[in-house]
C-alpha cells in the first residue's frame, strides 16, 4: 500500500506506544524524558539576600557618613537588625539583615572619619534578591514529557530533588541485508561493498538517545534473515536496510512475515525511498528502509526519528521545520514529493550539487534537507522553504506540514 508522507507519519504516531517508566538519580537522567510533573517544594532564593558585595543601608541615610556595625558573609546565620546611621558590610548571597532597605555596592562608597560615606541616590530594594523571585514554592518547574538537559538538572538540583521518574529509552536493533555487503572491518572484493547503512543508523539512533544493538549483516536467504529477526525481537524497534524492493533477492518482508509481521504501509510517495516499509510484530515496531545509502538515511530522518520521538514519551514529539530561503534558483523534476539534501547556513538553504539514492558523499556535506511538493519543478532564489535539520532535533507539540 502506497501512502503519502502525512499518512505514513499518522500511522507511525497511531501505532507507536510510549515506553514504560523507571526512577533515576538526576546525575544519570541526562537525555531522558520526564514521566512526572515537578513541583517546587520551596522558594528560590529561600530568603532575601544581597546581589552584590557591598553595604546594607537605609534610604534616609543617603549622602551621610555612617558607622559600619559589622560584616555578614554568605552562609552566616545573622540575627541582628540594621539601625539608622549604620551600615552593615555584606557579601553576595548573604541573608539581608532585618531593617535593610537597599544594598550599596562597595565601589559606590567612600571612606569617612566615622565609617563609610553613602551616595545620595539610594533606591529602595536596589541590589536585593527577594525570596521566591526566581522560583516560587508550589509552582510547576517541569512537566511530564519534558526532555532532561543540563539546565533542567539545574532546576531539579535547586530544589534538592535527587531522583526523578522518567521514560525508559527506546531499545533499537539494527541489521542490514545483502550478499554484496561487508562491514568496514572486513576485506571486500571488487564485486562487494562496505555496509555504510548500519554504522550510520547506529550512530544516529544513539545521537537521538536510544540504546542500540547491532545484530549483524544478513545474507539474502530466508534462513539467515529469520535468525537476524529472531535475535532482534527483544528490542522495542527493529530497523533494517535493504531487501524491501522487488528484486529476486529481496526477502526482508517475507522473513518478517514468519513472525506475524503486520505491515501498515510498504510504499511511500517519496523520492528517494519509495519502498520504505513500516509495521509491527506484537508491540515491536519495525521500519524496513531501502538499501541505497542516501535513501535509507533520509527516510530514517523522517520516519525513524518520528518512531523514536513517539516512543520516547516526549511532549514535543513531532518533527518541526525551520524557515529558510533558497540561496539560488533550483530546478527539479516534478511528479513525486522529493527529498533534497543540502546546507543550511542559518538563513539560506543550498541543495547539494550532486546527489542520488546510492550516494554517501551528500550525507557528509549536508546538515539539512527539504521536502518538495510533487507539483514543483522550479524553486526561485529567495523563495521561503521549510528545512529539516539532520544535526539538531527541532520538535513541536503539534503535527505540522513539512512540505515546501
Amino acid at each position: 500500500m502506497t501512502v503519502s508522507i502525512e499518512q505514513a507519519l499518522e500511522l507511525i504516531y497511531t501505532n507507536t506506544k510510549q515506553k514504560s517508566l523507571k526512577i533515576l538519580p538526576i546525575e544519570e537522567a541526562l537525555g531522558y524524558v520526564l514521566a512526572e510533573d515537578i513541583i517546587a517544594t520551596h522558594n528560590l532564593p529561600p530568603f532575601d539576600n544581597s546581589a552584590m558585595d557591598g553595604y546594607a543601608v537605609k534610604i534616609e541615610d543617603s549622602n551621610k557618613c555612617v558607622r559600619v556595625a559589622c560584616s555578614v558573609f554568605a552562609g552566616d546565620d545573622f540575627q541582628g537588625e540594621l539601625k539608622h546611621g549604620e551600615a552593615i558590610k555584606i557579601m553576595t548571597g548573604a541573608r539581608i539583615p532585618l531593617g535593610t532597605q537597599c544594598i550599596v555596592p562597595i565601589e559606590d562608597i567612600s571612606e569617612c572619619h566615622e565609617g563609610v560615606h553613602l551616595p545620595d541616590n539610594l533606591t529602595m530594594s536596589k541590589h536585593i534578591r527577594f525570596a521566591g523571585e526566581d522560583i516560587k514554592k508550589e509552582t510547576k518547574l517541569l512537566s511530564r514529557g519534558d526532555k532532561i538537559a543540563a539546565h533542567q538538572i539545574t532546576l531539579l538540583a535547586s530544589q534538592g530533588i535527587s531522583h526523578i521518574k522518567v521514560y525508559k529509552k527506546p531499545r533499537v536493533a539494527l541489521f542490514a541485508s545483502g550478499n554484496e555487503l561487508k562491514m568496514h572491518f572486513e576485506n571486500v572484493t571488487d564485486y562487494q561493498l562496505y555496509n555504510t547503512n548500519t554504522p550510520t543508523l547506529l550512530s544516529r539512533t544513539k545521537e537521538l538517545g536510544c540504546e542500540v544493538e547491532f545484530i549483524g549483516t544478513a545474507v539474502d536467504t530466508l534462513d539467515d534473515l529469520h535468525l537476524h529477526v529472531k535475535s532482534a525481537l527483544d528490542c522495542d524497534i527493529i530497523i533494517t536496510s535493504g531487501g524491501v524492493s522487488v528484486g529476486d533477492a529481496d526477502f526482508t518482508k517475507e522473513a518478517f512475515a514468519a513472525f506475524g509481521y503486520e505491515i501498515l504501509f510498504d510504499k511511500v510517495a517519496i523520492k528517494p525511498g519509495k519502498p520504505t516499509t513500516f509495521g509491527k510484530i506484537g508491540d515491536k515496531i519495525i521500519l524496513n528502509l531501502p538499501g541505497n545509502p542516501l535513501a535509507a538515511a533520509l527516510n530514517f530522518e523522517l520516519f525513524g526519528r518520528s518512531i523514536i520521538y513517539a516512543m520516547s514519551g516526549a511532549k514535543a514529539k513531532f518533527i518541526n521545520t525551520i524557515q529558510a530561503k533558497m540561496k539560488n534558483d533550483y530546478k527539479i523534476k516534478a511528479g513525486r514529493r522529493s527529498v533534497i539534501p543540502g546546507i543550511f547556513d542559518g538563513e539560506y538553504f543550498t541543495p547539494c550539487q550532486q546527489f542520488s539514492p546510492g550516494m554517501v558523499s551528500p550525507l557528509g556535506a549536508a546538515n539539512a534537507f527539504i521536502l518538495v511538493n510533487e507539483h514543483c519543478d522550479f524553486i526561485a532564489q529567495n523563495t521561503a522553504v521549510k528545512i529539516i535539520s539532520t544535526k539538531f532535533s527541532f520538535t513541536t507539540q503539534e503535527l505540522k506540514s513539512l512540505i515546501s
